[in-house]
Parts: C-alpha cells; structure tokens; sequence
C-alpha cells in the first residue's frame, strides 16, 4: 500500500534527484528567455531606420506591456491548471473542462479589452513607459502590431498551462519551442530580407505565437483529463472564481515587473534626455540588460523550481536533514552561477553588448553606458537570484507569508522607492544603475535573515523511530458509515457508540498513522493537513509538489484500503466523498444549536465562552473549506448527505438512529 513514488524522494540521492529535476525547468526557462531576447538580436544589428539602438529603445519600451497580457493570461492558465489538479483529484470530470472552456473565454474577452485600451490610449501608454519624441515612432509600430494579435498571444500563453497540467509538460514545451524557433529563423528575414525593419520583427514574433497557438489548440483534441463540449465555453461564475483565487499570485508577481519596468524606464528617459547618452541609448541598454540577467535568472529558478517536490516531500516526511541539504546543494549552484555570470559582466561586458549590436549615433557613448549598466546594475546578480530561490525555497516548504516578504521587498518595497530616489540624490542617471545593488544589499541581509531564523527552528530529523505500526482491523462485508460533524456536536463521542453497538471498527486518530505509514509524511503533518491549521493547507492542496498533496493522497489510498476490509465507522477526512463510489455507503452529518456546542467545547476544553464560540467558529470554517477543496462542494450541505441529525437528542439517541439505519442498508 505503500506509495514508492513518493517515498523515492525521501531516500535517493539529493544530487541525483535535482539533476532529474532541474535540468527541464531550466531548459523551459530558458526557452522562454530566449523568446524574448532574439527580437533585440537582431534589431540592434539593423542599420535601417527604426533598428539599432533606437530600435532597441523601443522594443524596451513595449516589453513590459506585453508582460500585462503575461499576467492576466498567466492568471488564468496557471489559475486553470490549479484547478485541473483539484479536479483530478477528486474525478470530477464536470468542472474539469469548465475551467478549461470558461477562462479560454474569459482570457479571450480580456485580451480584447486590451487591444481597445492599447489602440485608444496608445501614446499615453507608451509615454507612461517612458518613450519619448526620438523612439515613440518606432515604439508604436511595434506596439500596434504586437497589440493586435494579444487574443492569440494570451489563449496560447493560457493553454500552455492548461496541457502541462493535463500530463503532458513536454507537449507545453515543444508547442513553445517551436514559436521561439521560427521567431529566430523568421527575425533575419522579416527584418533584413523583406526590409520590414522593426515591424519585422513584430510580425515574427506574432507568427512563432500563432503556431504555438496552433500547436496547443491540436492538443485539445487528444486531452487526457477533460473533454472539451459546446457546453464547456458558456463561462462559469463560480469556477473562474475559483481560478481567479489560484492563480492570484501569477498576476502579482507579473504585474510587479511591470511596475519595476515601467518606473526604470520612465526614469532613464527623464535622465537619459539630460545626459551625455540622450533618452534612447540607456532604454535600449537596460532592456538588453534586463533580458540578459533573465537567462541568469532562469537558471537559479530552474534549480530551485526543480526541487520543489523533494522539498516538498521531505518537509512533510520530517527529514529536514535532507531539506537542508536539498537547499544547501541548490545555493550552492545558484552562487557557482551567479559569480561566473558577475565575473562575465563585469570583466568583458562588451562580449554581451556587442551580440545585440547598437548602430549608436555615438557608438562610444553607447559602449560606456553599457559597460557601466552591465558593471553596476548586475555587480550583485548573485545577490538576486539568492533572494529568488529563498523565496522559492519558503513557497516549497509552506511559508507563503515568508516568499512575499521576501519577493516583494527587493522587487518593490525595495527597488522602485531606490530607482525614486537615489537618481536625484546623485543628480545624475547613474543613481538608476546602483538601484538594483542597492535593493540587493538589503534584500540579500532581509532573505538571508528570515532563512536563518527558518532552519534554527526546523530542528533535526522529526521522522519516527519506533518501529510499530497501525494494522487496518478485518471486518465483515456491510455498511460504512463516515460521520462529518460541526466542533462540539460530539460527532467522534457518537461514532464510536455507533461502532461499539455494531460490533465494527472504528477510524478517527487511526487515519493519520495509517497515512504516515503510507506516505512517509510525519503524523504531526498529517493531523495539520487534516485540521486545516492555516488557511494556506487549502489552498496548497492542488499543488504536485506540496506536502499537503502527498498528505492527503495516502488519507485517500487508506481510506480506500479501509472500505476494501469491510463494514465501518469513519470520522472526518471527507471520507463521505472520497469513498462516494462505494455501494453500502451511509453518509451522515451531525450538527446542533450553538449554546449546545458551546458548552461542550467548555467542558471538554476548559474554554471560556468567549474563547469557546471563537474555536468553533474557526473548526468550523476549516472544515469547510478543507471539505470544499477535497469534494468540491459545500460542507453540511443535506443533499451530501443521507442523514443529517441534531446531536442535541443526545448522542445515545442519535448513535442508536444511525445504527437503525445502517440496519436497514
């Protein structure tokens, strides 16, 4: 009964385990990187008008516009694969292509919101940017071109997800490998060949992402979890809700490189204008900058995303031994990477610029400003892609609140205020520049701290070492009874009269070292995961790598174990639903008057009554929403049930009223 796919990530090599990994993530990465690089390849080598560092200007320009469209697609695609998860878990198969059909919709609608606002208020757009009377030309025939075919761009973005989720993340990656690919082959000759200029390079970027929409769209005939109907496009309310709330963190984390982008851009070309360089010179430099550190970038994160399971697991498996050494080995690359990327930036940065060409009305200018971008504003790159895969780190282990602060506080709370200030502090453009070591200096000591005082905590390995176990007891074929009950019904009181009475077995504290011995995850875990202690349980629970999945997987496999043994009584663990396919199945709900519970929770807590209602009130909400995330519907609802029975009869009465009707099964 054992699950061996999971316990291989709490006993095989941690160096093995990574390189199994990481390695596709860094590769998808930078596939991604890539995509987004070519375009100022070849632009920057153009010496028509409208190419070479004006050119590059501009594409700087539109880049953080288009990560909008990223965001809100990305909301819906990672939101929607969020969602497939939870609904493979529970085999529902009717949400399943709901969520698929409605944010293809919504995305859609979206993106044509978009192309409305981007043609009506296109120069104010790309003003606030930071494009100026030399590069706005050029600006906006990028924009319009790349701008109109947003629709296309997003439900390819959004799909993508959707089949990495379904099981088939190499179908993901070659539906974007070929859009990246024939952007390079097509960049030379739209651009050189056809004399297109920079809408050349528009026009290939926008025909690599019609054929991965293409490619993706095939994909929804050969689905492995959904069947996509005419039914499945009319949107569903309650279901883009739901995937608005799963992939709300995409949105922020996108949207707040919008803000970084478009706060540095605007003050390049503010300080750009009044210095030697001129205003498109330094947008065109740090836009080649900004992509280059995004290679460096993908590499940290893919070592780290890669891990994310073994971290994952392990964290709930109590071998914290190996979750340090799984981070020890993952800083350990991270910083190999990053210092041979600051020794590259800042011994030969030329090598790098001059892959992206310039075609500078004054090409030494252009050299010095670049040299000096590449020196200062990447001196601490290391520095970052630490502060990444930190904030990674406490996503993998379940410390959402911890990955915030440390994301946000060199991102934003950091970086923006410094690229304010520290400009006009020095009066002149190189402030912009020792924003970004600025904001790594503090974000290094802010992530480094937090980190520390995480693994001061942790202690060593938490994993049991007696050797008993919990058997699953034999019963007769017959009825199983699984009782759900509000905090303070005396719902475990009445299911273990009701067992007694019947002669059957009884599962409640059973469970979670029936599941531990499954899984491998520690008991302690198991009992959290169970309770929903902290709203962040719930929503973890569709994520592949999260502990709280593995939990809830072996709950599910002994629960199911369980039935096979025969007639029982089961409390809690959404048992109703896990074991719905069961034929003898009697569901039942236990609920009763508040001052009935209260006093309960009084004399079984010692609670006052203040604290009392405040225990049952947060019970109460936990369950819910844990029963909600499991069976995706709603906890005490009567027709989830065959029997719901106010416990204020008395648990006598009400355990000899199910016991009646279990008879009767």
């Amino acid at each position: 009964m054992e699950n061996q796919e999971n316990k291989y990530l709490g006993t095989e090599k941690i160096t093995k385990l990574l390189l199994k990994f990481s390695i596709p993530c860094i590769l998808a990465l930078l596939i991604t990187s890539l995509y987004n690089i070519v375009d100022q390849i070849f632009i920057g080598h153009g010496t028509a008008e409208g190419l070479g560092a004006v050119g590059n200007a501009a594409t700087s320009i539109v880049f953080p516009l288009t990560l909008v469209a990223v965001a809100l697609s990305g909301m819906f695609g990672d939101g929607t694969a969020a969602f497939l998860s939870i609904c493979q878990g529970r085999k529902d198969t009717k949400n399943a292509h709901r969520a698929v059909g409605s944010s293809a919709v919504i995305t859609f609608i979206i993106s044509l919101v978009l192309v409305a606002l981007g043609f009506i208020f296109c120069d104010q757009i790309l003003g606030l940017f930071g494009a100026s009377a030399d590069n706005i030309v050029y600006a906006r025939q990028y924009f319009y071109i790349i701008l109109s075919f947003f629709p296309i761009y997003m439900l390819g973005y959004m799909l993508n997800s959707v089949i990495r989720a379904d099981g088939s993340p190499t179908y993901a990656m070659v539906a974007t490998v070929a859009g990246a690919v024939t952007n390079i082959i097509l960049d030379p000759i739209f651009i050189f060949a056809l004399g297109w200029g920079i809408q050349g390079a528009a026009w290939a970027t926008i025909t690599g992402q019609i054929l991965t929409l293409i490619i993706s769209l095939v994909y929804l005939t050969r689905t492995k979890t959904f069947k996509l109907q005419f039914a499945s496009f009319k949107p569903q309310a309650q279901v883009l809700s739901n995937i608005a709330k799963l992939g709300i963190s995409t949105l922020i984390t996108q949207l707040s490189i919008v803000i970084i982008s478009m706060v540095c851009n605007k003050m390049l070309a503010i300080y750009g204008a009044q210095s030697e360089y001129g205003a498109n010179d330094p947008l065109a430099i740090i836009g080649i900058c900004m992509k280059v550190f995004t290679i460096v970038l993908s590499i940290a994160m893919g070592i780290i995303i890669g891990a994310q399971p073994i971290l994952g697991y392990n964290i709930g498996a109590g071998q914290n031994d190996r979750v340090r050494e799984t981070f020890r080995r993952c800083i350990t690359a991270t910083v190999i990477v990053g210092i041979i990327a600051t020794v590259i930036f800042e011994v030969c940065p030329e090598l790098i610029i001059n892959i992206f060409g310039s075609n500078s009305e004054n090409p030494a200018l252009y050299m010095q400003f670049a040299t000096l971008t590449f020196r200062i504003f990447l001196c601490l790159v290391t520095f970052t892609c630490v502060i990444k895969v930190i904030s990674i780190f406490f996503q993998a282990v379940g410390e959402p609140l911890k990955a915030a602060i440390v994301s946000l506080s060199r991102d934003i709370v950091l970086f923006v205020p410094l690229v304010l200030i520290l400009p006009r502090v020095m009066n002149n453009i190189n402030g912009i520049l020792w924003a970004a070591p600025a904001a790594d200096v503090i974000g290094f000591v802010i992530s480094v701290s937090l980190i520390v005082v995480y693994f001061r905590h942790l202690g060593s390995n938490r994993k049991a070492t007696t050797t008993t176990s919990t058997a699953i007891a034999e019963s007769h074929p017959g009825v199983i009874i699984t009782i759900a009950r509000q905090h303070g019904s005396q719902g475990k009181k009445i299911g273990e009269l009701v067992a007694k009475q019947l002669g059957i077995p009884y599962y409640y504290k059973e469970l979670t070292a029936l599941a531990a011995q499954e899984s491998g995850i520690t008991k302690k875990f198991i009992k959290k995961v169970s309770s929903n202690d902290g709203e962040e349980i719930s929503q973890e629970l569709y994520l592949t790598t999260s502990p709280a999945k593995y939990a809830i997987e072996a709950q599910d496999a002994v629960l199911k174990e369980i039935a096979k043994k025969g007639s029982c009584v089961i409390v809690g663990r959404a048992a109703d639903y896990v074991l719905r396919d069961e034929k003898r199945l009697l569901r039942v709900f236990i609920y009763a008057p508040e001052d009935f519970r209260v006093k309960n929770v009084i004399s079984m807590y010692n609670d006052d009554e203040k604290t009392a209602r405040k225990n049952i009130e947060r019970a109460d909400k936990n369950r819910a929403e844990y029963y909600e995330m499991i069976a995706g519907q709603k906890w005490g609802e009567p027709g989830n049930y065959d029997l719901c029975i106010d416990a204020s009869l008395g648990k006598e009465k009400v355990a000899q009223l199910i016991c009646d009707l279990a008879q009767t099964r």
